[in-house]
């Protein structure tokens, strides 16, 4: 693939079919099933074209692959893109979930099918964006680009309170994107360039490190979210369409953990290393917390929204471990999550989509009328407790282990989340699942549909896949992970020498 752009086709074919929805008239029959289609077939071949980059991706090297750049805004800003074995896995999570979403709101979706459609695709591009962009400028506007389909998902097709939770949405995740803003502009003047891989050799001032820190942590804690800054993704979760709720969960929430990766910790290492006790505290209040309340919730939606929250707690807990086994498991988890996120809030759509309520309390020996559906949603509920066997495990498991290293006490704390995580997904499946069948509306209930199943069989299939042998995502991201630990261990280790010789 040398000398292709496959990288840009890759980001920016989701647009070209957002294009030709678009150029698609009429709202009859013909023109929504013709946009369905268009929708459906355009991730499709993306996510195909992702499989071939992945294919021929390098996993011996730490550097920078697929690498494109062209002069943009003349000159003043580079068009820039690249993957590593950090972004490449994100960049297949995205290409692979987006056709189930446009499968998964085939029937669901009714009003202004056209429009919806065009937003998701928008949405791809954007994400894919992301985790491709090699250059600040680029990454911000990806970033920030992101809200404004998201927004316009909640806000148009969600519940009841739809405006209320894309309007808290927005303003949480802005508000934050734009003190990032001001640490990109103080990065340029510092460095004199917005390339991120000259960036992240540059050497910040320690003082400077300590504000920019704070600036992009602002902006990454509440996408991941952190603990307090939370509150935004239970009302998003809720009032968002399922495949709505499928994206910010196994992809937006994601974004935070990326940027973690790609800048706070290689581009600010005095700052990490300052802060790595602060993280930790707001990770196990995370886990612990949300998991609490996550048991007295009654709503299937929120319930697991507040555990995507905990779960995500074990992602900072382990990239901040600043260790091989912490980071890899911290990225394992963000993978895992992503899938089984995406299926528990699958098959909550699965349900809704027939009895049109997320009461825990509406459900109950679904087991005798739904016996696929609720093996499909045993795994996965045995992955979200982090069973042995599932992916949930490896994620959970090497986060601990780095946990363990770094800070025994707060990997002790952080253990609790674990029990509490059983506590609340097994209590949600015992009272949805078995049972005795004793409400009406359930007696007539049928069970998953063809296109459900091929939404949720591929997603049974790797969770356990990468439960068992989770080789192919370790293998693509160790050497970067080691690359990142060792310059971060370097930068560290020569401010201390520096400080020992001017103390003589």
């Amino acid at each position: 693939m040398n000398g292709m752009p496959i990288l840009s086709v890759v980001t920016f074919l989701p647009l070209v079919g957002a294009l030709f929805i678009f150029a698609i008239r009429g709202d009859d029959e013909i023109s929504i099933r013709n946009a369905r289609w268009v929708a459906l077939w355009t991730p499709g071949i993306t996510f195909i074209l992702s499989l071939a980059i992945w294919w021929s991706f390098d996993n011996t090297t730490a550097e920078f692959q697929f690498v494109e750049q062209a002069s943009w805004l003349g000159g003043a800003i580079n068009y820039k893109m690249g993957v590593d074995g950090i972004s490449m896995l994100f960049v297949i999570l995205t290409t692979f979930l987006l056709p189930g979403c446009i499968i998964a709101s085939w029937y669901s979706i009714t009003t202004r099918v056209k429009e919806f459609m065009i937003a998701f695709l928008v949405l791809e591009t954007l994400m894919i964006g992301v985790f491709s962009a090699l250059d600040l400028v680029l990454f911000y506007l990806f970033f920030e680009g992101g809200l404004i389909p998201m927004f316009l998902i909640i806000g148009i097709w969600g519940g009841k309170r739809r405006v209320y939770a894309s309007f808290k949405f927005f303003l949480f995740t802005l508000l934050g994107s734009l003190l990032m803003l001001l640490a990109i502009m103080a990065m340029y003047g510092q460095a004199g360039t917005t390339d991120i891989p000259t960036l992240l050799a540059h050497d910040f001032p320690a003082g400077m490190q300590t504000w920019l820190w704070l600036a992009f942590f602002a902006s990454f804690a509440v996408k991941v979210p952190m603990w307090p800054v939370h509150t935004w993704l239970p009302d998003a979760h809720v009032e968002a369409p399922t495949s709505g709720s499928v994206v910010l969960a196994a992809i937006l929430l994601k974004l935070g953990g990326y940027g973690f990766l790609r800048f706070s910790l290689p581009m600010f290492p005095l700052a990490t290393e300052m802060f790595i006790p602060f993280v930790f505290a707001l990770s196990v209040i995370a886990i612990i917390y949300t998991s609490l309340v996550a048991l007295m919730q009654d709503d299937m939606k929120k319930l697991i929204a507040y555990s995507s929250v905990a779960h995500m707690g074990f992602v900072t807990l382990g990239l901040f471990t600043l260790s091989a086994q912490g980071v890899q498991g911290g990225i394992f988890q963000m993978l895992s999550h992503g899938l089984v996120s995406a299926a528990l809030f699958l098959c909550v759509g699965v349900v809704y989509d027939r009895m049109h309520t997320r009461e825990i309390a509406a459900y109950g020996g679904l087991v005798h009328r739904m016996p696929v559906y609720a093996f499909v949603f045993m795994v996965f509920t045995l992955a979200n407790v982090g069973l042995p066997g599932t992916s949930g495990f490896i994620g959970e498991f090497l986060a601990l282990v780095g946990a363990f290293g770094a800070n025994t006490w707060a990997a002790l704390l952080a253990t609790i989340g674990v029990i509490l995580s059983a506590g609340y997904a097994l209590w949600l499946y015992r009272r949805v699942i078995f049972g005795p069948l004793e409400k009406e509306g359930l007696k007539s209930i049928k069970d998953m549909s063809v296109n459900e199943m091929v939404v949720l069989l591929p997603l049974v299939a790797l969770v356990i896949l990468f439960g068992v042998y989770p080789g192919p995502i370790l293998d693509v991201t160790a050497v970067s992970v080691d690359n990142l630990l060792a310059n971060y261990k370097s930068a560290v280790a020569s401010v201390e020498n520096a400080t020992i010789l001017a103390a003589r």
